[in-house]
This record gives C-alpha cells, structure tokens and sequence, in this order.
C-alpha cells in the first residue's frame, strides 16, 4: 500500500476552475459571521463596505475537483499482497487469490497491535504446558492455544498455523491451530510513515521507519553497528545477535534497506535499537537512492565566500576550487574516509592543515566524535610527488579498514604534489582499486595525470605559475568548505608564500594580511620550523606538533616551540654550510650563467637536517647574495642524483628531462619539478654522463640579469 503517485495521495485530480458561489467570482463579500470573522476582516467590512471571501481566498474561484482514477479517490495504491495487481478498494486480496486462505507471516518489527482477530498467521511452538501450547509469531508476539484445540500434542519448534481467536485487554492473545492445504501467503510488516534521520531526536522511545543507504557496518563486542543515510543526513542503527557476532551477515555497505526500531539515545546521540531490516531492490531502492543523491548533492555545495585577497589567477580558478570542495563536502557527507597526503615542507603542510581544520568538525558533525579515528588520516609525503612507498601504504591502510570494518574505499587528496608525470606509476595501482583522487597542486602539470583524477586543480591552467603556492589555495578551499575556521587559518597562505619564498603578488597580499599577527620575521621562522620538525617527524603527521607551530593552539607554547626550533634549524643549516661552501665549484658558462656544483654526498653531513635538497637550496642562496643580479644554477648532485636551483635562467627542467631520456637511454633518468627548480634521478654509474649532458642543456638557455617571476625560485619544493 503506497501513496498514489497520480494525485500524490490526494485522491483527487483538479479538472479546472469554476467561479466561486459563495462570492459569485468576485472574491469579496459584504456579509460575515461576527462570531467567526477575524479582527482585519471586521476592519475591512467597516473601513471599505466589502471583505475577502473565506471560501475562494479572494481569488473569486474555486477548483473542480475530480476522484483520481488511479486511486479511485482513495489517495494510496492497493494491490494485491500476493500477486501484486492494484485493487479498486481496500481489500489486501484480489479476486483470484481470495479464493485460498492467506497466511500471514510476521515480520520481527511486528507486536499485538499489527495482528487482526480472525486473521492466520504461521507460528511456532516455543513451550508447552498442561493446558496447552504457546505459539510465537515472532519475537514479540506470543499467544497460546489450549489443548481443546490440539488434535495431536505438538514438539517445540514444530511450525503451524493457527487463527487469532481473542486478544485480551491485557494484552493476551488465544490461537485455535487450522490445517491448510492450498494458502497463499504474505510477510507483514509494520505499517508506518517513512521518518528522516534529522527528525530522530524528537523521537526518542517511538518506533520508526527509515528507508536508505548503508554507508558502513562495524562490528563491535557487542552489537553489529550499520551507519544509515537518508536523503537528511546519518543515523546508527545498532543490531545484536550474540556478543561479537555479525548480525544481518547478508546486509553490506552500499545497500540500499529499510529498518524499523526503536529510537533511543546513547552517549546522547540518536541511535536505532533495530527491529527488523532489509533490503530494497529495483524501483524502490534507485528512488530511495535518488533522493539521497540529490540531497548529498545540494548540501554538498561549498560556501560562497570572497578570496581573502584579489587575484585574477585565484578568480579564474574559482570554480575548479568549488568542485574541489564540495567532492570533499560530499565525501564527508556519505561518511567516505578520507586520506589527505602532502609534500612534507611548510607549502604542502599549511595546505593539508587548513583542509584538515576545515573537514574535521564537519567529519565529527555527520559521523559522531569518534569518526575522525575511522574516517580521515593525514600522511606526509617526502617527495613532492605521490611515491609508490605512499600509495602501497595507502592502499594497504584502505584494504584492511574495508576488510576489518566494511568501510569504503578512502577519496584521496593529494596537496602540493601530483601534477606531474612522475605521479602516474602511484595513481594507476591506485585507480585498479577505485581510489578517487584530487589534486591541488602547484607543480608544472602533465595532462596525463588527469584521466586518473576526480578533479586537478593547479594555477598553471589559469596561465599562472608556481608562485601562486599549494598553501594559498588550500585555505582558500578550506574557507570554502567551512568559513568558520578563517581566523585560524587566515595566516597559512603567508607562511606557505614565506617557506616557498614567492614573489607573486599574491604572496605579497597575503604577508600583509598576515601582518596584523605575524611579522614577516615570524612567518620566516614558522616556515622554517614546519621544514625542520617535518624532517624529524619523517612519515608521521605530528598533529600536535604542527598545530602549535602553525598557533592553532596555546600562543605561548607557540611562540616557545617556534623560537627552539628555528633556532636549531639555523644552528644546522650553519653547520652545514661550513662544510659545504668551501667545496662549491663554480664555472662561467657560454651564455653567461654561472653554474655551481656541489657533491652532496662527500661535501655535507648525511642523515640530518638539512638534507641534500635543503642543503643545495642553502647553498643556492648564498650564491645569489655573492654573485649579485648575475644569472646561477645550482647543482647539489649525489651518486644518484641531481637538484636544480636556479635564478635569471629561463629553463624547463621537465623538458630537460625527457630528452636526457631519450639521448642517454641506458642513464635511467627520471625526475622534473617546477620549470626552473627540480630534480633528476639516474643510474650511479651513468652520473659522469648525465651531468655533462645537463651542463650543455644548461648552457644552451636563454639567461639574463634581471629576475622575472617566471625565474624566481622556490625553495620549499626541492626533494629531500
């Protein structure tokens, strides 16, 4: 029995209009019932003679209504329980199956108000006395019929039919057993209104019913947990067989169901004590799953907030940022778990903090304050791009969730790597195992990483560069997603800009938004910090850690934790330096730039900070004060590798990388980065070669004493 979808319940259609009888269409009237008129319409009689009709509104009509032949005027659909054919009156049989008696089957929602005197129903014997046997229809429902009754002495567990006799005030029901032959039969189910999850907590102590999606089932100790969405949010629904035993073991996560239970409240949060639950198929569940889709959809859009500063870069990216935040609004909202992976220096780490900041209110709103430990997990990448090592560890974390706790396949982000084409050997195990992933990165980008992603966002589209950095538009997405959170955040973009050292205008906006907290001798120390905690943190996201070194926490501790280690850092980076300046060779090359090497490997201290990348970076910067406006390259190689810097020389490291590939095919060359700042891989064997080669590319570029943005550098992106 389901509301007519012809007339929507109404049982009845509007054929037209006619005109109104008791205004004769004119929607007024000069007469009313004192007793019933309202104070305007006294005021209105009095003031103009004439007030609205009651019966038309003032419209001076009235619908002509006609019985909805669908329903035949009864507003729901009938059919025939057994055989399904729609039935002009109330009856639950149609005229063919009415002739074999119909068995009614209980379902376990089922009590003493949902059977019928006179109706069958299949029982079974659940004890026996000396006056008789008592029958269970289920759960709830226990009736008993005396031996009178009993042609033979039946066991316990035999399965019968009987007829409801009498149901007593007090609640007693007295079955007589009947011999059927032929029946037809129908499993029951409680009759009530579908309820939504955000109407529960008015509902406490009342049995309801929900129809919708399982996002997860986790087994516990005790009862069987499955997480429910609806079209208005999430519920827990709990289930329990025995102690640590599954319940429901043909129910999984991404079904689409019905529960009935009883409403209560745990830990003061709704949940469901089921009653009965399963499954929906074919029209009824794409329906129920329509309208969540649709919900998730709309409540899934991100906020529209105003960019913190201007920029015609950030604006023409607009919407590629909004599609970004609402694929994680959506995520957060069907409880999909969600891995947040970063280049681990101060661009990635402010960029992955502010999502972090953003989504995790939102992450303990839909799932409950324990979600944040099964739903979302931050992982610091080493390189600035997505490692094999990383996706193995992900996909492995993912595997056993799914496995241990029936969750969903993790959405991915990937922030401050993922551009570019060292990137695909990860996203391409990553996508055999349906891991959707998003990229915001600020890396030259490679249109061959994007058949494998969700959605790439990267300044590069917009004919920006570099120098617009992760961190920038990380906090703008995260505004985006929860504008609460600004205050907090508001400074992120500047220590990223700082770390990564961008002379966008961009950058300079946001230092001076900064300014009204943060010097920019502080945010140079936050940045460093960040460089020099995340190298002691390795793999770890250091939450703690970084929060206070991003003042998310207490101001003091903040200011405490910053000074230390910056200047520990700096005491490092000086160390290093010492050993590593007085071995840097410089040569003049043809077109003018001055390249500088440097052995990494025999020349500075290994195993500690700074490392090798940190280490050229530092070097570089020396260089630059010492040579003044002149163009330079640094090159801080290793037996195996080799990291670019550069300031004044137009490159294109990417470029440069594919054709040593090609002209020196036994190198094992690999690598990129941004055009002007990266680094290469290659077989230790082949180092003489390859760097010979990279020197003439080199000097093969056009170079010049001024510094345009395209040149600058950015520091924070180099490999470790």
């Amino acid at each position: 029995m389901n509301q007519c979808k012809n007339c929507r319940g109404k049982g009845y259609m509007v054929a037209g209009e006619k005109p109104c009888p008791n205004c004769s269409g004119s929607g007024m009237i000069g007469s009313i019932s004192l007793g019933e008129a309202s104070d305007k319409d006294i005021s209105d009689l009095i003031e103009h003679g004439t007030t609205k009709c009651g019966i038309c509104q003032g419209t001076g009509k009235i619908p002509i209504k006609e019985n909805c032949e669908s329903c035949v005027g009864l507003g729901r659909e009938f059919k025939c329980v057994v055989c399904g054919t729609k039935l002009a009156n109330k009856s639950e049989l149609c005229e063919r199956c009415a002739k074999k008696p119909l068995v009614h089957i209980l379902d376990a929602s089922c009590d003493v108000h949902d059977i019928l005197v006179g109706d069958i129903y299949q029982g079974k014997i659940s004890g026996l006395a000396n006056f008789g046997a008592f029958v269970d229809l289920n759960d709830q429902v226990r009736g008993l019929t005396h031996n009178k009754y009993l042609k033979i002495r039946p066991e316990i567990g035999d399965v019968l039919f009987v007829i409801v006799r009498n149901i007593l005030p007090n609640g007693n029901i007295e079955f007589e057993p009947i011999e059927l032959k032929e029946y037809n039969s129908v499993e029951m189910e409680k009759d009530l209104p579908v309820s939504k999850a955000e109407d529960l907590v008015k509902m406490v102590g009342k049995t309801v019913l929900l129809k919708g999606e399982v996002i997860q089932v986790k087994q516990t100790g005790g009862p069987t947990i499955f997480t429910l969405a609806d079209d208005s949010g999430l519920v827990f629904c709990a289930a329990f067989e025995r102690a640590g035993i599954r319940a429901y073991p043909e129910i999984d996560s991404e079904m689409m169901v019905r529960v009935i239970g009883e409403v209560t409240l745990r830990n003061s949060q709704v949940q469901i004590e089921i009653k009965s639950l399963k499954r929906i198929w074919s029209g009824e569940a794409a329906l129920v799953k329509d309208q969540i889709e649709r919900a998730i959809d709309h409540r899934a859009e991100p906020y529209d907030v105003a960019f913190l500063i201007e920029s015609e870069i950030m604006t023409k990216l607009r919407s590629s940022m909004r599609a970004i935040a609402k694929e994680i609004r959506r995520a957060i909202l069907k409880s999909k778990p969600i891995v947040l992976r970063h280049h681990a220096d101060a661009d990635g780490i402010t960029a992955a903090v502010a999502i972090e900041t953003a989504i995790l209110p939102l992450i303990k709103e839909v799932g409950g304050p324990d979600a944040e430990y099964f739903n979302y997990r931050r992982a610091p990448s080493k390189a600035p791009f997505y490692e094999l090592e990383d996706v193995t560890k992900d996909l492995n974390y993912a595997l056993e969730d799914q496995s241990r706790h029936g969750q969903k396949m993790p959405l991915i982000i990937l922030m401050d790597n993922g551009s570019t084409e060292e990137d695909v050997p990860a996203m391409k195990q990553a996508q055999i195992y349906g891991l959707e992933m998003l990229v915001v990165d600020h890396h030259h980008p490679n249109k061959i990483v994007d058949q494998f992603l969700v959605a790439h966002l990267n300044p590069a589209h917009a004919g920006g560069d570099f120098g617009i950095t992760t961190g920038m538009l990380g906090t703008e997405i995260a505004r985006m997603i929860n504008p609460q959170i600004e205050t907090k955040i508001k400074h992120f973009p500047a220590v990223s800009a700082v770390g990564d050292r961008s002379e966008a205008p961009e950058a300079k906006k946001y230092i001076n938004l900064a300014a009204e907290k943060f010097r920019l001798e502080d945010l140079k120390k936050i940045a460093l910090a960040l460089d020099y905690e995340a190298f002691w943190l390795r793999f770890n996201e250091g939450r703690g850690l970084v929060n206070d070194i991003l003042c998310l926490g207490r101001l003091d501790r903040h200011q405490r934790i910053v000074d230390l280690l910056y200047e520990q850092a700096q005491a490092a980076i000086d160390n290093q330096l010492k050993a590593s300046m007085g071995n840097v060779k410089s040569t003049k090359l043809p077109n003018g730039v001055i390249m500088n090497v440097l052995d990494v490997e025999n020349y500075a201290h290994k195993f500690t900070f700074p490392p090798p990348g940190k280490t050229s970076g530092e070097v570089h910067d020396r260089l630059c004060q010492k040579f003044g406006e002149k163009p330079i390259v640094t090159i801080g190689y290793g037996p195996d590798f080799a990291v670019l810097r550069s300031r004044g020389v137009k490159m294109n490291i990417p470029q440069m990388v594919k054709e040593l590939i090609e002209e020196i095919p036994n190198g094992g060359v690999s690598g990129g980065g941004h055009l002007v700042v990266g680094s290469i891989k290659f077989v230790s064997g082949m180092r003489k070669e390859v760097l010979a080669k990279l020197a003439e590319k080199i000097s093969a570029c056009p170079a010049g004493d001024k510094i345009s943005l395209e040149q600058t550098v950015v520091a924070g992106d180099l490999p470790p």
